[in-house]
């Protein structure tokens, strides 16, 4: 059997971890990059036995060389507690990350995948969004270190596909959870289940009416690997999402059932540029990945309420 040699930027993340995991498991060889600013060591510490995983620690800002078939980049905070603590760090690990690994998959004739992700569409005035919605995005907003350093690595990404050839796949990454998110991420999904676990109020922003697509974590990864597999002239960008839409409230109610809490929800002030409604159109990602999401959200709330029980 011939091992391909991947290498995942981000690798010891929340995602990271999951995709690492996957690939070793398909019988491939890889190399986890990491920076720890994010990711932590426990994700992937029940891989480091494995004589075909690599953990690097390296910072995608910095050029980094190595003889790899496929690269999956993904090291970027991506949640806005993480982003919004060094805006202009955000910004650089996207741009910068992007054409350091741009270059390497150049250099040594690479595929390479960027994780994507729905801010890429601000505040969307279509509902769902569609790939070919162009967005609406605040370029000096609080999040836009973010959402801005995303959309240029897609430009940076198609620019070297159309101007070096760079065989390139783009996925825009929706809502994700599962086991081993960050517990003080500040995402709904882990903030309402630690909340809960320790009986807590459950902040929900606003009246709690926006609305959230989840997906969890394996039904993304599934779709990153089918991405990957696709012939070379299809680049995306793809939607990796659930379209099953929840209010807040109604996930914060889910939860605290879930749970047995006796947690009370409690509203406070929307953030700035939080969008209200974020939902994936997934046509594209059904007739040419084939593929669709299988994992209910009471079947993957419960595989990380038992994640978030071990640590707290």
């Amino acid at each position: 059997m011939i091992r391909k040699k991947i290498l995942v930027t981000g690798g010891a993340g929340f995602v990271g971890s999951h995709l690492c995991e996957r690939l070793l498991n398909e019988g491939n060889e890889v190399f986890c990059l990491d920076n720890f600013f994010t990711g932590q060591k426990q994700n992937i510490i029940h891989l480091l036995s494995n004589p075909y995983f690599e953990l690097i620690r390296h910072d995608v800002i910095n050029p980094f060389h190595i003889e790899v078939d496929e690269i999956y980049n993904l090291a970027c905070p991506a949640s806005p507690v993480h982003y919004q603590y060094n805006p202009i760090k955000t910004i650089k690990t996207s741009v910068m990350g992007a054409i350091n690994m741009l270059g390497l998959a150049k250099r040594v004739n690479a595929k390479i995948l960027q994780a994507s992700t729905s801010e890429v569409y601000g505040n969307p005035l279509i509902h769902p969004q569609p790939e070919s919605y162009w967005g609406n995005v605040n370029p000096i907003g609080e999040r836009s270190c973010y959402d801005e350093g995303k959309r240029a690595a897609e430009t940076l990404f198609s620019d070297y596909n159309k101007q070096n050839n760079v065989r390139i796949k783009i996925v825009r990454i929706f809502n994700t959870y599962g086991p081993r998110m960050h517990p003080n991420d500040g995402r709904v999904v882990s903030n309402f289940i630690v909340q809960a676990l320790q009986n807590q109020d459950i902040t929900v922003y606003g009246v709690g009416q926006q609305t959230r697509s989840f997906q969890y974590v394996d039904d993304l990864v599934e779709g990153m690997i089918k991405m990957m597999a696709t012939q070379d002239s299809f680049t995306g960008p793809v939607n990796i999402g659930n379209p099953s839409e929840f209010t807040i409230v109604e996930l914060a109610e889910k939860v605290i059932k879930m749970t047995g809490s006796k947690s009370k929800i409690v509203y406070q002030p929307l953030p700035s540029d939080d969008p209200l409604m974020r939902k994936p159109e997934i046509s594209i990602a059904k007739k040419e990945l084939n593929w669709t999401p299988n994992i209910k959200l009471e079947t993957g709330l419960e595989k990380t309420i038992k994640f978030f029980q071990t640590i707290i």
